[in-house]
């Protein structure tokens, strides 16, 4: 059976779908069967993300209302076998509910090592649903006070036995080193949750989830083994060198 976890966080644009689509390829780069489902219905945009919005033939609202079968939903990766993703669309003739959620998970995830939900953004009834198929929460926070707040919210909503973990993303190593942004661990302390990744601010995984990234194996090797190695994004930034790259860096922004 699955581990079933959602990507939450509450505040948007802190990255919960580009999480969940990198998550997903570094898991399947384990030999581990994935299937990422879009439960943001509203804001649908992870086949978008994993590049194959132009396959999407039917979706999960198909499912739940009984015009296709659950793996008739799924899409298969190109280069990765063994994941999947099953998209959403907004354009149900009736309200989606979390029992109906539930009843799909549960009828797929004996095929599958790890069903990844992406969340809608906010704590509201598109939460709710999302959070009510899964055994387990990432939750996604940014290095900033407004988006740390919204993650602490989103944990006090989240199911009593939900076991939650913290990852930080766009962490700038730069920034941290000169004491301009909250460092991961200050953010682990606030929200006083299990610390599961790092990530740093990268262009490259911005723009193309395929770009490999030693943060996102790490985060992924810690989600299996349990382990709780964290990616260093200061150590580059500090000593007579550091300085020198955070000017540089500060110069190129």
């Amino acid at each position: 059976m699955a581990r079933k976890i959602v990507i939450t966080g509450g505040k948007g644009g802190v990255g919960k779908t580009t999480v969940c689509a990198n998550l997903g390829i570094a898991l399947a780069h384990r030999s581990k069967r994935v299937l990422l489902i879009d439960l943001d219905m509203g804001l649908n945009n992870l086949d978008v993300a994993m590049q194959v919005e132009d396959k999407v033939v039917f979706d999960l609202v198909d499912v739940v209302e009984n015009r296709c079968r659950p793996s008739q939903a799924f899409i298969q990766d190109v280069l990765e076998p063994t994941l999947y993703v099953m998209p959403s669309c907004h354009l149900a003739k009736r309200q989606v509910t979390a029992e109906q959620i539930k009843r799909v998970v549960s009828r797929v995830d004996e095929n599958f090592d790890f069903v990844l939900v992406d969340c809608p953004a906010g704590i509201d009834g598109g939460f709710r649903r999302a959070v009510a198929c899964a055994d387990e929460a990432i939750v996604v926070v940014t290095p900033h006070l407004s988006s740390v707040r919204d993650a602490d919210k989103t944990i006090s909503e989240l199911i009593a036995d939900t076991v939650v973990s913290v990852v930080v993303n766009r962490v700038r190593g730069d920034l941290v080193a000169s004491g301009e942004m909250l460092s991961a661990f200050e953010v682990f302390s606030l929200l006083g949750q299990n610390a599961l990744g790092v990530l740093p601010e990268s262009d490259d995984v911005n723009c193309n989830v395929r770009s490999r990234s030693a943060a996102f194996d790490i985060l992924a090797d810690n989600l299996v083994t349990g382990k709780c190695e964290l990616y260093d994004c200061v150590s580059h930034y500090k000593g007579v060198l550091g300085r020198f790259r955070r000017k540089m860096k500060r110069n190129n922004v």
